[in-house]
């Protein structure tokens, strides 16, 4: 099985020296950048909005998006090598991340799902939401209503609320009954096991003091350098990037930009979780990562073809549904892993 055994802990590893911005100013447009990417770029040069960015950045696509981003930069102290080991060469076997946890044998985001991750894998991967009441529940979607029937959302119920929602029924009669866990209790059991790692995805826009709740919450059972936070969202990057910039930290983006390696630099991140499609449409933006020493990660892919394909380009991770085929499917390519 692929583990991380050669990772280090992030809160012992020297600092990678990362460049930085030597003025204040944001650098000149790009041809072909929009007014609006130079617009966004002027008042992020001052002081980066919470919802502007993430509208803008979702309006302008990710060009616009790497040019702007330049004029912001905390590096984290750790490295990708530092929390996933050495970055892959072309069919290297990537790390197995179980998506939510063991969906092929256990409700999505329950702790019998994430549990056994937690068990076999390298990297267990999970969701939080802040509930009405300021607790960071683990959930996925927008609102409750696959899983529970409900059609409110996390952020409309209470902690206690929300742990009275039956979240396995859905799945099958033997785990009718689960209740949704607290960021908490997944921390602490993921504590218990010494060799198990996670990547927590903050669902959505957070803000500096929601923040500043899961940092605490990592760091109050002694998990720091086993937790990734990761975000699509750019006002929450920002906001990690505030609160913790030590933090080891993803971008989750559909397509890569080009040159994928400034936006990195200057968000402080030690990767990117993209599509499969995005690495084989930018082969050389993964050369230019690994060339930074920054990881990229690929999700959700659950077929043999989709595995082979970017583990011939040498990818670092692969977040996937189906973790026990992963692993016997490197077992019979890449023996030994």
């Amino acid at each position: 099985m692929t583990r991380a055994s050669d990772a280090i802990d992030p809160t012992t590893a020297s600092p990678r020296a990362r460049p930085r911005s030597t003025t204040s100013a944001a650098p000149p447009p790009r041809r072909g950048t929009s007014l609006g990417a130079i617009r966004m770029g002027r008042l992020l040069a001052f002081h980066p909005p919470r919802r502007l960015v993430r509208v803008l950045a979702g309006a302008i696509g990710v060009t616009a998006v790497s040019a702007v981003i330049l004029i912001v930069g905390t590096p984290t102290s750790a490295t990708a090598i530092d929390v996933f080991g050495a970055l892959r060469g072309p069919g290297e076997p990537a790390l197995i991340i179980g998506h939510r946890g063991d969906r092929a044998e256990a409700p999505e985001n329950t702790m019998p799902s994430l549990e056994l991750a937690m068990d076999r894998l390298a990297y267990v991967e999970t969701d939080v939401q802040m509930s009405r009441d300021g607790v960071p529940m683990l959930f996925h979607d927008t609102d409750l209503e696959r899983i529970t029937g409900d059609r409110r959302s996390v952020g409309d119920l209470d902690a206690r609320q929300l742990q009275r929602l039956d979240v396995g029924a859905w799945y099958g009669t033997a785990f009718e009954g689960e209740r949704m866990p607290t960021l908490e209790a997944f921390l602490e059991e993921l504590a218990e096991r010494p060799d198990a790692r996670a990547l927590v995805e903050l669902k959505a826009d957070w803000a500096d003091d929601e923040v500043r709740t899961v940092v605490g919450l990592i760091d109050r059972v002694g998990l720091r350098g086993r937790v990734v936070l990761e975000s699509f969202s750019l006002e929450t990057l920002f906001a990690i990037q505030r609160v913790s910039p030590t933090t080891p930290r993803i971008m989750l983006i559909r397509e890569l930009p080009a040159d994928p390696v400034p936006m990195a630099e200057r968000l402080g991140l030690i990767g990117f979780g993209t599509t499969a499609t995005s690495v084989t449409a930018e082969p050389q933006a993964l050369a230019a990562l690994h060339e930074a020493e920054i990881a990229v990660l690929c999700y959700t892919l659950n077929t043999e073809d989709r595995w082979e394909e970017v583990g011939a380009l040498g990818v670092d991770g692969i977040i996937t549904d189906e973790p026990s085929e992963l692993d016997e499917w490197l077992a019979v390519t890449a023996p030994g892993t």
